[in-house]
């Protein structure tokens, strides 16, 4: 029971990794807000979480023991994050934990130059702005109780580059660069900020995943033969699976990366070791 007391915010939680990790920390002992934006966002070519995967979540952590608030949020919108940050607070007393999990992998599958100003914009605003906001919300309060974990879900397009898909390349390369940043910022208060760069992560039915399916949509790769697509780029023959992702959050959210900053710890089957 790694996280037994401590309160955990976990965005993009209705399904996929958000879901995974929130039962992973459900399982630890941790009590937790989920939030999501359960709804669908205008330049995404792709349906995103819904309010029932929202609320399925919650249901099956609370199964498990915790105590499990919801709510709707867009991570673009400063007043709405900073409204489930307040309650968290409220509900709580403090707030432990905060994993930056929502993100978009479309508008992709374009070449830089047909790249519309929109498109950029949107990509940028959720994958790399929203986990700033987060993260901007819940520094002063974490600062002031002197104890925080912040875990970024970056990607190993944070490390590498991938055709066709520059908005997200750049964006999970500047949520690393955040990362590092307010790692140091927050140092000396003992508020750790870490990422974690899942690889190739299958789209498990337990959690209803589906972004892997999704960029393979991008790339233009038959959705019935992605997953062999991709374990063809894996080292160890294997996708990763969602709790290998969750397991790695875990491990930075508890003491025992007490001493852990500013680090990120790839979970890519070694992908990136190449």
């Amino acid at each position: 029971m790694r996280l037994s007391g401590k309160t955990v915010v976990i965005t993009g939680a209705a399904r996929g990794l958000g879901r995974a990790t929130a039962l992973a920390c459900a399982a630890e002992g941790a009590d937790l807000l989920l939030v999501d934006i359960a709804a669908d966002l205008p330049g995404v070519p792709y349906p995103l979480g819904t309010h029932g995967q929202l609320a399925h979540t919650a249901h099956r952590c609370a199964e498990a023991g915790a105590v499990v608030l919801t709510e709707r949020a867009d991570v673009r919108d400063l007043a709405a994050v900073e409204r489930v940050i307040a309650t968290a607070g409220d509900r709580f007393g403090r707030i432990d934990v905060v994993v930056n999990n929502a993100g978009i992998a479309a508008p992709s599958g374009k070449p830089v130059h047909e790249i519309g100003p929109d498109e950029w914009a949107l990509m940028l605003d959720v994958d790399l702005s929203g986990a700033w906001r987060l993260i901007r919300t819940v520094g002063k309060t974490m600062c002031e109780q002197r104890s925080g974990s912040i875990v970024n879900i970056a990607s190993t397009a944070g490390l590498v580059g991938y055709r066709h898909f520059a908005g997200y390349v750049a964006a999970k390369h500047g949520l690393i660069g955040l990362t590092k940043a307010a790692a140091l910022d927050y140092a000396p208060m003992k508020v750790r900020v870490n990422a974690v760069c899942p690889g190739s992560v299958r789209d498990e039915p337990a959690v209803e995943g589906r972004m892997l399916a999704e960029i393979a949509r991008s790339l233009e790769v038959p959705v019935a033969e992605h997953e062999e697509t991709f374990v063809q780029a894996q080292p160890m023959n294997a996708l990763v699976e969602p709790e290998d992702v969750a397991g790695a959050v875990v491990y930075l959210a508890s003491d025992d990366a007490r001493q852990v900053t500013g680090s990120v710890l790839t979970v890519d089957g070694g992908f990136s070791a190449r």
